[in-house]
């Protein structure tokens, strides 16, 4: 038993019994709509996993310890909380040491799932290589520790406001496998493609095992399976390059550097589609959820068959 872990009965059971479990993060609770909206979106993502036929692992950090399968009062209680940290990969000691309560993100989620020997996790986008990152070294922690963890990602790619081609380059060489389920261009968060391209897989049984394939031959490294947000919730991408490409112009005229312009990207999107970027998150956060709980019941499947 890991002395850091505290898992649900219901987590633990469909482990043993190697049923499908999905790791979902916290930090989307925290720092997601305003209470209790936060609340709801939680345990309507939860509800998205077990529509598929999973089970869901919500995963946060309390009293010293890694929550697997957060209930409804300790969602609502991350949810009501003021001042909760977000828990990156490098901020897990600290956090952990502190007794306190703490959101994990997705660098911050995979690493007690898989302690806990959940194959499979879900958010709604990953980080990456930022633009300008050239200029700012700004790489997300997402990234590298996806190096060091053995787990499958499932995703709608990465964020609009990151640079797609760069981020691409840093998971081919760190040996990171994108598959695109039903596309061959990486999605870009709300926007259904971009112009890079992926592995495409159209069966989940066929991703499942390649999964497995490659744990096996390649060691311990993620696995990422991105699946684009559903057609009629999508924004336009070139509308959103448009606008990512005058906030950068703003952002050099008012002398916006570092690690403040991703931010100010968000802001600015926020802006220009008049809150629609908002209604479109929640939407790919419960089609991830979706997919992500489809995918862990193929997983279950093709392993239990090996």
């Amino acid at each position: 038993m890991d002395p850091l872990l505290v898992v649900s009965e219901e987590v633990r059971t469909a482990l043993d019994e190697q049923r499908p479990v999905v790791a979902l993060e916290s930090s989307l609770i925290v720092n997601g709509p305003a209470y209790p909206a936060n609340t709801e979106l939680g345990l309507e993502i939860e509800k998205s996993v077990r529509d598929a036929g999973a089970v869901p692992a919500t995963i946060g950090i309390a009293d010293g310890k890694f929550v697997v399968g957060m209930d409804a009062d300790l969602i609502d209680r991350f949810a009501s909380t003021k001042g909760i940290p977000k828990v990156s990969a490098r901020d897990l000691g600290p956090v952990l040491a502190g007794g306190g309560l703490g959101s994990t993100t997705v660098a911050g989620t995979v690493v007690p799932a898989a302690r806990a020997g959940i194959p499979v996790f879900s958010t709604a986008g990953i980080g990456g290589v930022h633009r300008r990152a050239q200029e700012t070294f700004d790489v997300s922690a997402d990234l590298l520790q996806f190096t060091r963890t053995r787990i499958a990602v499932v995703c709608a790619g990465a964020k609009s406001i990151l640079d797609l081609g760069l981020t691409a380059e840093y998971l081919e060489t760190a040996g990171v496998p994108v598959l695109g389920y039903g596309t061959d261009r990486l999605p870009a968060f709300y926007v259904r493609e971009s112009d890079v391209p992926v592995n495409r897989v159209d069966d989940l049984r066929v991703a499942a095992r390649a999964t497995q394939l490659h744990w096996e031959v390649n060691g311990d490294r993620t696995v990422l399976l991105t699946t684009p947000i559903d057609e009629e919730d999508a924004l336009d991408g070139d509308e959103i390059e448009r606008a990512i490409q005058s906030a950068l112009d703003e952002a050099d005229q008012a002398g916006v550097r570092g690690n403040a312009i991703s931010p100010f990207l968000m802001r600015a999107l926020t802006q220009v589609t008049a809150g629609r970027s908002a209604a479109a998150t929640r939407a790919v956060l419960l089609s991830t959820a979706r997919v992500a709980g489809e995918f862990a019941v193929a997983f279950s499947a093709t392993r239990t068959e090996r």
